[in-house]
């Protein structure tokens, strides 16, 4: 059986689910935040996705030592962006996830269970073997659901020097 139904997709009738990959640049809270404002609209539940590896996780630790462990690392950098992006107060329905595993496979795979895949148009840079932007490339080429990358809002852009 294919997954070819919304209702497939989510595994509950009229439950819809916006996958949103992120990383911890600008352009995934761009994508965080355009994800959030369309599922408020549509009523569907974001489910918010980190896809990590031992030699990635940099972009989340701090400076110092002792570094904890990457994944707790990955987990509390996630949850802080995720607050900081959405608030408190939001009203959309969010489950947050990290996942050992390349992003794109992983983004992927998790895709198969949504309506929408939501990316920034590029990332740090730091996924092994890849160049950047490939993985938003490789998720619109590879995707089970539909896929909206999101460019840099002019905000992301002003406070990056582009």
């Amino acid at each position: 059986m294919t997954d070819n139904t919304p209702e497939q997709r989510s595994g509950q009738l009229g439950v819809r689910t916006i996958l949103v990959g992120v990383d911890a640049s600008d352009e995934s809270r761009d994508a965080l935040r355009w994800a959030a404002r369309y599922a408020a609209l549509v009523g569907d539940r974001l489910d918010v996705v980190h896809a990590w590896s031992t030699r990635e996780e940099f972009v989340w630790v701090p400076e110092g030592p002792p570094p904890p462990p990457p994944i707790d690392v990955a987990r509390n950098g996630l949850a802080e962006m995720v607050g900081d992006v959405l608030g408190a107060d939001s009203p959309v329905a969010v489950s947050v996830d990290v996942v050992e595993g390349h992003a794109s496979h992983v983004l992927v795979e998790r895709s198969r269970h949504a309506e929408l895949l939501v990316v920034g148009s590029r990332g740090r840079g730091g996924f092994d073997g890849m160049t950047l932007g490939s993985v938003s490339g490789h998720c619109a080429e590879h995707a089970h659901c539909s896929v909206m990358i999101v460019r840099p809002s002019n905000e992301s852009q002003t406070s990056s020097g582009s």
